[in-house]
């Protein structure tokens, strides 16, 4: 046996007691006739001591020529500390070491295996085996580790079942670009990685399997942002014999286990809103809830007078920022340049103060009166004190820019605060969007998406108005799931593929087996997915998910520590009946 306790746990209970510990060195410390090694592992660091007097020489000696990293085992025994380390756990103890085992040298690390590293993110993801031995990066594994065992926890009392579904299948057309997989058994033929197991659960409600789970890797070959990964988790989830109201209902239960498991917050209220009121209000279907800064409209109280900007605007719209009256011309000219970033793309902003006595001030008084600037400071919820900031132009590219706005102005009044946490449910999307580029319409959230049943009736004279029976869920002004309630009739199924313009024949090539399990009885049925790395990283209380990833791509999509994607030799090539035509 390696060791008899994990070096995380001894304390001034175990004293006299005879250990035996493994682990990393961390550091050494030699005073001539006194060595201190602290070792570490997964649970923590103890400290051991080698002395002149109570130590034999050989093993002095060879605690001399421990280096960083070394693995190393050692027997001795607990012994109280002389002078005690309040930070630590084991601090009260330390091991007087009677043998010493090295059980592998190691180099010198590339950068210091310590909280606070000297490493940069490259060289870190290079070696990310040794980033892994970090607290920081440790315990944010542990920390999803949690997360997911609540999630078969809660999942698996409420009845569901979880089962695996296929990685190798086949392609489709809609959605993000597939990963696909060559076949050497079947020549001129590719598997797909799955985006997501879409229509395998389905199959599984056709099939009988009335509460499905899977956290299950999925595949999309998209680029890369500080959220987005190739290769990524899902909670993935599917009900039979549900509506839309069972869904949301079963989902928020297991929200508020994990909030209030996690991270002891306890979570009652769930609002909902549409998606029509959320672009309206917010500027974005996913928005943060934590702090107010609702839209206000000012078309109606602003575009009266001879402002050319104002009038020949689709939309004149601001927020109320909430204390920021007392912002200098310094701190609003730096506001206004940052939306004139390329990323933000307004051309200008248009400011009002809300004077504490009642008055305002504008960057347009030339043009406004204050009873004007009342209506605005109305139409915004702007009190005394607050900053008014207001964007115009085309209406969808306005909105956008002041959501983009809105967010930016609360991450530097520090209202978007880690610790607390506001979902919502956004309901009532659109079924489908057009594409002016493609000239057709598209489905917004997937093909099997069910229309609202009231709207059906539009579909063949008015598609562009039918609403989906779909939801997603929003943390923190992050998606972190979403769903909706499947298509299980084959006619309305085929009618779905004929206005996103499918082929009947393309139809049945793509998706025949599902239409046809729907002739057999298919149940009502929905469900919805969590992005699990996006979960963990906001209950985690940070903004990127590679860092609750074990081993993550770097933003151009590649695993630099095993040099992935790689190139392969001519013979797998032959035997997948690959030609590369490389010039």
């Amino acid at each position: 046996m390696y060791r008899s306790h994990n070096c995380g746990e001894l304390n001034a209970s175990h004293v006299n007691k005879e250990v035996t510990l493994a682990g990393w060195v961390q550091k050494s410390r030699d005073k001539g006739f006194m060595i201190w090694v602290d070792l570490r592992d997964r649970y923590g660091i103890t400290q051991l001591i080698f002395d002149d007097q109570r130590t034999d020489k050989a093993v002095i000696e060879k605690a001399k020529s421990l280096g960083r990293e070394f693995v190393i085992q050692v027997k001795g025994t607990v012994i109280e500390r002389v002078s005690k380390n309040p930070n630590m756990t084991t601090g009260d103890v330390e091991i007087l070491v009677t043998e010493l085992t090295i059980l592998n040298e190691a180099q010198v690390p590339p950068f210091t295996i310590e909280d606070e590293t000297d490493g940069g993110e490259d060289i870190r993801m290079k070696y990310r085996y040794l980033d892994i031995r970090r607290n920081p990066v440790k315990n944010n594994l542990l920390f999803r580790h949690k997360v997911s065992m609540e999630v078969r926890k809660y999942l698996s009392d409420q009845g569901f079942c979880d089962i695996e579904t296929p990685y190798l299948i086949k392609s489709t057309p809609e959605g993000a670009r597939d990963f696909v997989v060559p076949s050497r058994m079947n020549e001129g033929q590719f598997y797909a990685l799955p985006q997501s197991p879409q229509t395998f659960k389905q199959l599984l409600m056709v099939g009988g399997m009335d509460k499905y789970f899977q956290i299950v890797k999925c595949f999309r070959d998209e680029d890369l942002r500080a959220d987005r990964q190739p290769e990524f988790t899902q909670i993935d989830c599917e009900m039979a014999f549900v509506e839309q109201e069972d869904i949301l209902n079963m989902f928020e239960g297991l929200t508020r286990h994990l909030l209030k498991e996690i991270k002891g917050v306890d979570v009652e209220k769930f609002p909902r809103i549409t998606y029509d009121y959320a672009m309206k209000t917010y500027g974005n279907d996913k928005p943060d809830i934590r702090f107010d800064m609702k839209f206000g409209e000012l078309n109606e109280v602003a575009q009266h007078k001879e402002f050319g900007v104002f009038n020949s605007a689709e939309l004149v719209v601001g927020i109320a920022a909430p204390g920021c009256a007392s912002y200098t011309r310094k701190e609003i000219d730096a506001l206004i340049e940052w939306v004139k970033r390329p990323q933000i793309g307004a051309s200008g902003m248009v400011y009002v103060k809300c004077e504490e006595d009642g008055t305002f001030k504008s960057s347009v008084d030339k043009f406004y009166d204050q009873d004007d600037l009342k209506k605005w400071a109305e139409s915004t919820n702007a009190k005394a004190g607050d900053l008014i900031l207001i964007l115009s132009g085309n209406a969808d590219k306005t909105r956008t820019q002041l959501s983009a706005l809105r967010m930016e102005v609360a991450t530097r009044l520090g209202l978007r605060k880690s610790d607390e946490f506001a979902p919502l449910w956004v309901v009532d999307f659109p079924l489908l969007e057009w594409d002016e580029e493609s000239g057709r319409y598209h489905a917004m959230h997937h093909p099997f998406t069910s229309p609202k049943p009231e709207d059906i009736k539009l579909i063949d004279t008015e598609p562009g108005k039918v609403r989906a029976n779909a939801y997603d869920m929003v943390l923190n002004g992050n998606e972190i799931g979403g769903g909706s309630i499947r298509i299980h009739d084959r006619e309305l199924q085929s009618r779905m593929f004929d206005l996103l313009g499918f082929s009947k024949e393309e139809a049945e090539a793509q998706f025949g087996f599902l239409m046809n399990a729907f002739e057999y009885g298919a149940p009502p049925h929905g469900g919805l997915a969590f992005g699990l790395d996006r979960l963990v990283s906001i209950l985690g209380g940070q903004e990127t998910i590679r860092d609750f990833i074990a081993f993550p791509k770097n933003n151009s999509g590649r695993d630099v520590m095993i040099d992935a994607p790689s190139k392969i030799d001519d013979k797998q090539l032959s035997e997948l009946h690959i030609k590369l035509d490389v010039k």
